[in-house]
């Protein structure tokens, strides 16, 4: 009697497939690589005017303030001061989950996206940090009872407002550093899913 055999992984690389490498961290691998570079780019630009420039928007300007008013919504049954903090937290927690849920699934390049994402997310928050004192920024809030300065309210009770600057200017620092780790991150998870050169 024959059998027949039925390849299981019609798609999957055959370099791959003789690496014991299993399927679920291989099945995107070889697709769209050089998207994936364009991609990293544009996070490389928007990461950069955002760190460098506070009047600099792109898409995830929106997302963060969408976050971070949720933020604000969530945190508000554990009292005043983690209220007034929830939106800042939200929106450094959002991408950090996700990028944990990449890590999960062995995603490497979803990990340096959702980095980008983090970094452009703390030059926000640094700016909003930077103003604590001046509080010269028009600020958005869904409040009867009118805005807030979350870091006006949260460092003056810590008693580290006159700080304001120098704790903003730590969290950018933060900020260059995951750009730069996940946009290195990211190209080199891009560049192994690319597939192999061919003789």
């Amino acid at each position: 009697m024959s059998s027949l055999k039925c390849d299981t992984e019609p798609h999957r690389p055959e370099h791959l497939r003789d690496q014991g490498v299993p399927h679920d961290v291989t099945s995107e691998r070889g697709r769209f690589w050089q998207l994936k570079l364009l991609l990293l780019a544009y996070l490389a630009y928007a990461g950069v005017r955002h760190l460098t420039d506070p009047d600099f928007a792109s898409i995830f300007s929106g997302v963060t303030f969408g976050v971070h008013e949720l933020g604000h919504l969530v945190f508000a049954f554990f009292g005043e001061w983690i209220s007034a903090a929830g939106g800042s937290l939200a929106q450094v927690l959002l991408p950090v989950g996700a990028a944990l849920l990449f890590l999960r699934q062995r995603d490497r390049f979803g990990v340096a996206v959702c980095g980008a994402w983090l970094a452009m997310s703390l030059a926000n928050l640094a700016v909003y940090i930077g103003d604590a004192r001046a509080e010269a920024l028009d600020l958005v809030s869904f409040s009867p009872e009118g805005a807030v300065h979350d870091w006006n309210y949260l460092l003056g009770s810590l008693r580290l407002l006159e700080h304001d600057t120098q704790i903003a200017g730590f969290v950018r620092a933060i900020g260059w550093l995951l750009l730069a780790g996940s946009i290195g991150g990211g190209a080199a998870a891009a560049m192994r899913s690319a597939p192999p050169a061919t003789e």
